[in-house]
């Protein structure tokens, strides 16, 4: 960051109004006792704001009296944050431009060209009137709406050099425009108005029936379900599926969930359930799954007759 001097220009003193006396006094009180200094920074800003927009010397020293901090903590602090200005503004604008990477992609440079045509050629320099003055500044935040300028505590957006130059004859007439996007569009929505979610039945709730039916259907809720249509008297019943206790048939293996499958070998019952599959065993129950994850976290693979893999380990 360049160096920030004070302004050679200075006042022979300082002091705070009655009414910003009271705002300060009031503000340091947030903070406990032996704490004031960390009031400095919002006391700096009214000072400046009592000024015209700049901080002076003397303004610093005030500051550093009232908060009992050394002259040179508080001018360290002014110097250091670019929130302070270190010399006289203009009366009627001081025009801060981002010149950050998407506001110099989208023409910040026009901008800052009206500028040392229209105020003065180098930033922190008064016009021939002393109305404005002007400086490059980092991001301010509406990226979405680049190019753009601060002025005061108002961003203006969508800026062209001939809109730009339209916005300070406003303030040169005492007539600001309104701030915000200076094409017409509100916030940072597409220019033209927004593109998405424009169904009205998004939000009027004229949805919310219709999807209740689908999840009613869905789950077999309250949905009135269709009538069984009866099978011809000569149509044999279907055979019935065997209980889950029965025997499976010879040659196929007993089924087991693979998520079970894949728990029970992380819990180290592979043989168990090999054993099984072997003797043609019977599926195996949630209850007896239960069981053996037990079992198998509480003795491990031993519990199973189960003995380490000669491979296993880190091969000498």
């Amino acid at each position: 960051m360049a160096v920030r001097r004070l302004h050679p220009d200075q006042p022979a003193g300082f002091a705070f109004t009655s009414e910003n006396l009271a705002w300060v006094n009031a503000t340091v009180a947030k903070y406990p006792p032996g704490k004031q200094a960390s009031a400095v920074i919002p006391v700096l800003w009214r000072a400046q704001e009592q000024i015209g927009g700049w901080i002076t010397e003397p303004a610093i020293r005030v500051v550093a009296d009232l908060l009992g901090m050394a002259h040179i903590r508080v001018l360290e602090i002014a110097t250091f944050y670019t929130m302070f200005q270190l010399a006289p503004i203009g009366s009627k604008a001081h025009v801060q431009v981002c010149g950050t990477t998407p506001c110099m992609l989208r023409g910040s440079k026009d901008l800052i060209k009206v500028c040392r045509n229209r105020i003065a050629e180098d930033p922190f320099h008064l016009s021939a009137d002393g109305a404005f003055s002007w400086e490059e500044v980092e991001c301010l935040g509406s990226c979405a709406n680049a190019p753009m300028a601060q002025i005061g505590a108002d961003t203006y957006e969508d800026l062209t050099p001939a809109s730009f130059d339209a916005l300070l004859d406003g303030f040169a007439q005492g007539m600001p425009p309104m701030p915000g996007s200076q094409i017409g569009r509100t916030a940072s929505c597409p220019e033209g108005g927004p593109t998405t979610l424009s169904d009205p039945s998004l939000f009027d709730g004229s949805r919310v029936g219709h999807w209740q039916k689908r999840l009613e259907h869905g789950s077999g809720g309250s949905a009135p379900a269709a009538p069984a249509t009866p099978a011809a008297p000569s149509t044999p019943p279907a055979p019935s599926a065997p209980p889950a206790s029965a025997a499976p048939v010879e040659g196929s293996k007993p089924f087991v969930h693979p998520a079970a499958l894949a728990a029970m070998a992380n819990a180290g019952i592979v043989k168990e359930l090999e054993d099984r599959g072997s003797a043609g065993g019977k599926p195996i129950s949630a209850g007896e799954l239960a069981s053996l994850a037990q079992l198998a976290r509480v003795k491990g693979p031993a519990a199973f007759g189960a003995k380490p893999d000669e491979n296993d380990g880190v091969k000498g």
